[in-house]
């Protein structure tokens, strides 16, 4: 079988740029032989609404595509970053938005995937806040603001979350594994994969498994392959893959 990539926490930016082009050379590249692609949240580092135009979204939306064009199944999962990317940015670059918790099966294999944030409940602070954003009045609300008031909102409130987690405990920021196992058994899969924490690891865990993928850097982007019999983190090219058991 073809393939199939699961990547996250991209967090393109005007101020990154070599991160675009990592993903574009992705996305032209490995992706092209794919049978889907999967991108779990966090693509870009805020999204204020899909009538913002710049020229990294341009990029990004021709990159989406071109993969499209070549038949490869594109789907995304909203993260905490970009949770208001909706309709019209799915229609223009044909990407499928999928809902908190997907359940997909790929060969013999039924795999649940999510962002990751939702499974961080040891961080109530954060909880609480991502429970008020996701109140569809108040996204519409926010919607109908000028784009310049929106994008003030999104550097104030990404300048406030970037001290408080200078702040917080690691294990904060981790994933609740009591609450993450009633998840997986809530939905009947032996596999969870998911991002948010960008703590790269394939763990395996009492009759399950859990694949975390990382976050992206300049050096080191983290892309997840299924080949139909194993899971693997490998590179951007296919002779530069690094298998992970």
């Amino acid at each position: 079988m073809k393939p199939i990539y699961f990547i996250a926490d991209l967090h393109l930016s005007d101020s990154r740029p070599g991160l675009t082009d990592l993903f574009v050379r992705f996305m032209d590249g490995r992706a092209q032989g794919a049978q889907a692609v999967y991108i779990l949240g966090d693509l870009f580092d805020f999204w204020i609404g899909d009538d913002e135009q710049s020229e990294l979204i341009d990029t990004v939306k021709q990159a989406v595509g071109r993969l499209k064009k070549q038949g490869v199944a594109c789907y995304f999962i909203h993260g905490n970053r970009d949770f208001l990317i909706g309709p019209r940015f799915a229609a223009e670059t044909g990407m499928v938005l999928l809902p908190e918790y997907h359940v997909m099966q790929a060969g013999a294999e039924r795999i649940l995937l999510c962002h990751g944030d939702t499974l961080c409940t040891d961080d109530v602070r954060y909880q609480a806040f991502r429970r008020k954003v996701q109140m569809k009045w108040l996204q519409k609300c926010f919607l109908l603001l000028p784009l310049s008031w929106r994008l003030s909102v999104a550097h104030r409130i990404r300048a406030v979350s970037k001290q408080e987690q200078q702040q917080k405990m690691a294990q904060i920021m981790d994933v609740n594994q009591k609450f993450t196992e009633a998840i997986v058994r809530r939905y009947h899969v032996p596999l969870l994969i998911h991002g948010h924490t960008h703590r790269q690891h394939i763990h395996h865990e009492n009759g399950w498994q859990r694949i975390v993928l990382g976050d992206w850097q300049e050096n080191r982007p983290s892309i997840l392959q299924y080949d139909g019999h194993r899971f693997a983190f490998v590179g951007l090219e296919e002779a530069d893959g690094q298998l992970q058991d």
